[in-house]
């Protein structure tokens, strides 16, 4: 099995208060200017759609469950805190049919140590349906420092998803 000719990524903000106009949405472009530096590195052919939703678990569902197929890379930013609108988490893990946990909880504990609110969310990596998913807390700071991190595996973890062996 070979990787895609062309990556299909989806960057999905979830804000109340974005999705109301009252303030502009800055993680989503913070991810998408992360995705293009790590494609652009590994000279992979890539296509980024960027949308912006209320934290409203069926809107989510409903666009994960018609992108899981479609999409290779699916990003969502906010949502996975202790908040009673925080509804990311519980709307992914269902439809995951693979998790990766020791990214994020690597990601945690190392941002963790210095920041403890960073203990504070819940953000989970896995597969859903051909995606591979990441959910990423909504501040800029939070998803450069995840996207940091997850860029150190994304190769590995794309060839392992395809079934394409290169370990040595």
């Amino acid at each position: 099995m070979n990787i895609p000719e062309k990556f299909e990524i989806l960057i999905i903000t979830l804000s109340d208060r974005a999705h109301r106009g009252e303030y502009e949405d800055l993680s989503g472009p913070k991810i998408e200017e992360k995705i293009k530096e790590f494609f652009s590195s590994a000279g992979w052919s890539y296509n980024i759609r960027l949308t912006l939703i209320p934290d409203d678990a069926s809107v989510l569902k409903d666009l994960l469950i018609n992108a899981g197929d479609i999409c290779n890379i699916i990003i969502t930013t906010g949502g996975t805190g202790i908040g009673p609108r925080d509804i990311t988490v519980e709307t992914v893990i269902p439809l995951l049919t693979k998790e990766i946990p020791g990214i994020m909880e690597f990601i945690r504990i190392k941002y963790g140590t210095e920041k403890p609110n960073a203990l504070l969310s819940r953000g989970v990596a896995g597969i859903i349906g051909k995606s591979l998913i990441y959910t990423l807390p909504g501040s800029v700071r939070a998803v450069e420092e995840y996207m940091n991190e997850i860029g150190k595996t994304l190769k590995h973890t794309i060839y392992m998803q395809y079934g394409v062996d290169k370990h040595q």
